[in-house]
This record gives structure tokens, sequence and C-alpha cells, in this order.
């Protein structure tokens, strides 16, 4: 808009006439007084300048004032913003001056341009020398004009620096947006006062009351823009609900629930999910106490706190609703328990409906979030497939289901991904028929047992290593593996971080593994860092009750092999000398899928929660006469 074709002077008498009709003032103000027909009236605007007065600022200045401006001076000359800790009292006409940049700050942030600035960096650096200085009290924080950042309406960009704060000033992009932003934080700052009630605050808790409702109906997007103007204002309830959006929106990001953690009603969801912010940062000593004391001071009891707390730290804790709901939670994670995440979803997204709210201030089932299993489900895109669900008895369309994040087969194990990179070397058994809990029997180390579901990208650093543990030998080939369930039925033991070399003491785990049916074992060896190096080797083993039935190792040229191998799985036909290691391993990957259905679930191994434990070795002892070597790099800090 252009100052030309709208009307300030009515916007401003509008806007101003609203903000002191609504005024509060606190009682530590220094406000000024004036003259009004005899009364002595305090507000926080003041009579406007007339045109001869603006006139004469101008001619001073040697600059026409921005529109926004220069018509408010009309209808107030001045103004008591009341900016916490900042800028408290704008000066009239006869009160501003080009600020001159007493403190050389150009300089300083000229200094900091770097070799490649970016144009707003320059305009920045430039302001400080011929912007016009508007305000006449603060709190060593300055209000600037900047008659060098114009916008196509005329308009220039009023900066706002806090000299004691060490921050870049905060930009508006006009007096007006300046003055719109303090408008809403004199609201924000009395939200709480419970005789501040006017028509602003009545029409910002209607705006929350439709929100909700438009949120329930699963119409969020439209629910969004109301919370966030009301949570502006800081009305009540505007920010618990727009902090569920959001949350499952970017379900990565952690949100802070405020004082509804202690509420009765709302604990058991949002708790947890406090929790589990706590227990995904690094630990440090004392931090579990800090956080503790801090729910205290909301009001969360000690046990309920404590009890949470080491639930999440120990794996344990079990999201748990009522009702059909949680009948679908509970299967659900079944489900996912053993990398099934898509079906488990699928159950999940049926259910949604059925969620009900414990209370007016939940519109979506935050303590999904805080489950150890189906947390990592929601996704971005899951997120916001539950926000545009119907929930809590509420009717609306179903949204367009998500697709699946798991494709079929193997080949996947070779392609890279925008949150991680390929895999470097692999290995897996596949047990035909069995319950993965049995694994650890079949080929994990004395005593192995599964544990709770962990974080399967950092699982790994918990391996065994021989330098750590004083009952391995050096020769020995143990590894941390994730457990699951494919699609197809079969039980798998997944190590996707292997970078052991696959030698003449490699003994399969298919013999153990078939105690009772069909194994498989594919080991992929990580490929060399450097070109020109030795060529990775690819293992094939499958064995039936006891018995191995064909096996074969391929490395460059070379072909190792035993047994009578199917002629869709023969390496000579797929391991071909014309093309690169990675053609021949993207058809064994698609043979082993096609012939024998074999699959591995994509997101639970590289950012869902398996269970896991630690298997027999790999390799066997070294048989008398024979030699190996092992190297191993521990880093000392000085």
């Amino acid at each position: 808009m252009s100052g030309e074709s709208f009307n300030w002077r009515v916007f401003w008498h509008e806007f101003l006439g609203r903000w002191q009709e609504e005024w509060v003032p606190r009682d530590d103000l220094d406000m000024e007084a004036y003259e009004d027909d005899g009364e002595t009236v305090v507000l926080p605007g003041r009579p406007g300048a007339d045109e001869a007065a603006i006139a004469a600022a101008e001619e001073r200045l040697g600059r026409r004032l921005p529109p926004s401006y220069r018509a408010f001076l009309a209808v107030s000359d001045g103004w008591h913003v009341d900016q916490t800790a900042g800028i408290y009292q704008l000066g009239g006409a006869a009160d501003i001056r080009w600020f001159g940049d007493p403190h050389d700050m150009t300089s300083l942030y000229e200094e900091n341009l770097g070799a490649d600035p970016r144009e707003e960096e320059v305009r920045l650096a430039g302001m400080w020398k011929r912007a016009l200085q508007l305000e006449t009290d603060s709190d060593m924080s300055y209000a600037l004009l900047d008659p060098g950042d114009v916008g196509p309406d005329g308009e220039w960009a009023l900066y706002v620096y806090k000299g004691w704060g060490g921050e870049l000033p905060a930009r508006y992009p006009s007096f007006r947006a300046y003055m719109e932003a303090m408008y809403r934080h004199f609201h924000a700052d009395r939200a709480q006062d419970s005789d501040f009630v006017n028509a602003t605050t009545r029409a910002q808790d209607a705006h929350v009351d439709e929100a909700r409702l438009l949120a329930l109906r699963g119409r969020y997007e439209e629910a969004l823009p109301l919370l966030e103007e009301a949570r502006s204002f800081g009305r009540p309830r505007s920010a618990a609900l727009y902090d569920q959006l959001r949350h499952f929106m970017r379900p990565d990001e952690a949100r802070g629930y405020g004082f509804l953690v202690a509420d009765p009603l709302y604990l058991p969801e949002v708790l947890p999910v406090e929790a589990m912010a706590q227990t995904t940062r690094q630990r440090r000593p004392g931090e579990d106490d800090h956080w503790l004391r801090m729910m205290a001071a909301r009001g969360v009891p000690q046990d309920s706190a404590e009890a949470v707390l080491s639930a999440m730290r120990d794996g344990s804790y079990r999201y748990a609703p009522d009702g059909p709901w949680g009948r679908a939670v509970n299967e659900a994670r079944e489900m996912a328990r053993w990398g099934a995440g898509d079906a488990a979803w699928r159950v999940l997204r049926a259910a949604l409906s059925h969620w009900s709210a414990p209370g007016p201030l939940l519109i979506a089932p935050v303590g999904l979030l805080s489950d150890p299993v189906l947390g990592p489900l929601v996704t971005p895109e899951r997120g916001r497939e539950i926000l545009a669900t119907p929930r809590d008895g509420h009717e609306g369309p179903a949204p367009e289901p998500v697709p699946d994040l798991d494709p079929p087969g193997l080949v996947w194990l070779t392609e890279t991904a925008p949150n991680r990179q390929a895999f470097e070397g692999y290995r897996c058994v596949w047990v035909e028929g069995v319950d993965p809990t049995r694994l650890p029997a079949l080929i994990g180390e004395d005593g192995a047992e599964l544990s709770a579901p962990v974080d399967t990208r950092t699982a790994f650093w918990r391996g065994p290593r021989p330098h750590h543990r004083e009952d391995l030998q050096p020769w020995e080939d143990r590894t941390l593996v994730s457990v699951g369930r494919t699609a197809e039925g079969w039980a798998f033991a997944f190590d996707g971080h292997s970078s052991r070399y696959l030698n003449t003491m490699f003994v399969s785990p298919a013999q153990a593994a078939s105690a009772s049916g069909r194994a498989v074992v594919v080991w992929r060896e990580s490929r060399p860092s450097s070109p020109g190096g030795r060529s990775a080797a690819f293992h094939l083993s499958v064995a039936e009750r006891g018995v191995e039935l064909y096996a074969f190792t391929v490395r460059g040229a070379e072909i190792q092999r035993s047994g009578e191998i199917p002629e869709t799985l023969d390496p000579a036909r797929l391991f071909r000398a014309e093309d690169t290691e990675q053609d021949g391993e993207l058809r064994m990957l698609e043979a082993l899928h096609t012939e024998l259905g074999l699959s591995l679930p994509r997101f639970a191994l590289t950012r869902g929660r398996l269970p896991t434990f630690t298997t027999c070795s790999w390799t066997r002892a070294p048989r008398e006469g024979e030699v190996y070597a092992t190297l191993s790099f521990i880093r000392h800090r000085r």
C-alpha cells in the first residue's frame, strides 16, 4: 500500500484510540500527564502535532518522514511504549533527531562483514550513521528509523537495539509494524491479570476457542494462524494449543508445555514428553537433579517426576492411554517393537479418530511422541497426518494417507538417504519361522538377552570390543545386532556397522541359527576407503536344521563356493566381471528378496528403536600353527 492510497490518519485514530481505551498502566510507571479541556489525562499518547510542527521537523532533518510515522505524529505526538527492558517513550516531532552513531557501531559492524557479506549485513552496518532516533526514554536501548532501508511502500525499516544485550538489532519493516508489535506486547504483559478484559482480549479468546475446534476437526492449518496471533497477545491457552500443533509438525524438536505438566489431567501425557527432552541430551553430572527441581518449581510431584524420568532413562516407559485408542497403541507397539513400522502406523492411523482429549487444553495425543518405540514413527509427514485427522468425537474428512516408509526387499542397503549415508558394511542373520526372542539362544554369546528397544543409530557404540572386555580373545568377532521380524515372517539379527575383515577363520552362524528351520547369513564387507584397495567381499550361506546347504564368498573376480547353489543365486551369473561390485551386490540383493523372500525394515534400522543382543563370535579360534594379527587404536587425552 502507498501513503497516498491508504488513509493513515483513520488507521492511527482507530489503532491508537483502541490502545488508549484499553490502557491499564502498571503501578511502577511514571506516566506523562497533559491537560485536555481542563482535565489531567494520564495516557500513553499525547495530542497530535499540527502540520506546521511536522513540516518544521522535516525541514530541520532535511528529509520527508515515512508515511506511517508522519501520520502517527499527526494523531499522537509521541507515545509511551512500555517495552519491558527496552524502549519506554517515543518522542514527538520536536524530539526526533539523527542518531549520528555516538558509539561508533559502524566500525564494529564493518569489521565483521567478512569477504562476501550479504546485502542486509552491509545495510545494517551503514544504518548507524544515517538512522533517525525516535526514543526519549529507554534502558540503554534505541529505536532507529533507517532511511537506507526503504520498502516498496516508502516505509523505512525500524531497528530496536538493546545496548546491554549484545545481540543484533531487532528489525521491523515499518514504524507501523513496530507499533503493532508493541501493542501485542502491551497485551501479553497484562494477559495474566484477571481484570484485564476488553474487546481485544475477548476477540482473541474467541479465536482460541475457534482454533481448538478447528484443530480437533483436522483443520489444523486454519487453526494455526489463529493460535499464533492469540499467542502473540499472550492469551491463556493459546501457547499450549499452538505448541502441540508445532510439535507434531516438527516432532524432532523438543517442546516444553509450561505449567500444563503439573495439571493432573494432562500430566500422564505431558510429563513424559518433558522427560524425553531431558534424556535425549548428553547426560552431565547434576543435570537430572536440575530437571527435577524445574519440575518441582512447576508443581509436579517429586515421585511422579522421578518415576517418569527413570522409566525414560532405562527404556521401560510405555505410553498407555485408555479405551480403543489405547488398545491400538498396544497393538502397534508390538508390531513396531520388531521393526514393522508401516504396519504399526496403519493401526494407529485407523484408531486416531478414537483418541479422546483428557481436557480442553489437549488437542492431540502428545504422549505418543514420548513412547520409545512408537514415538520415532511420527515423522513430520505423519505428524501432519495426525493433525489432519478428526479426533475426540469430531467429524471431518480423513486426510490422504502418508505413503509407507519401508521399501520392499534389500536394495535399500546400498542407497543413501538425506538423513544418513549408505551402510559401509553390513551383515545379517535371518531365521525362518521363529520368534525373534529366540535369536539370543541360537546365536548369542553365553547369557545373551534382548535389551529394551534402543536407538539403532547409536546402539553399535555399546557393542563388544576386544580391548574393552577382559573376557574376549583378540581374535573374537562378536557383534551387537538389532533384532526384529520381517514382513515375510523371518526373524533377523542385523549389524549395520560391520568393519571386520571376512577371513579364513570366519564361521557362518547359519548352522547354529537353523536348529529348527532355515537360516540365511549375508555379509557384505565395508568397501575400501581408498581407490585401488582390496575388493569388498560378499558372503551368502544358507542352512537348514543344523546343516549348511550352500554358501559362497565373492571377492573381486574370485568366487569360493560350496554345496548346490540355486541357479537364481549363482554368484557367477550375478557378479559379472564387466560390472562394478555394487552392480553385482544389487542383483544379488534383488535375487535374495525374490527367491528367498528376504527383506529388512529400513526405517527401524536407520531411525527407529529395536532390541539388541551380542552374538557369539563370527570367527573361530586359531588352529595350531595359524597366525593372526590384531590392530587397535586407543585415543588418550593429554
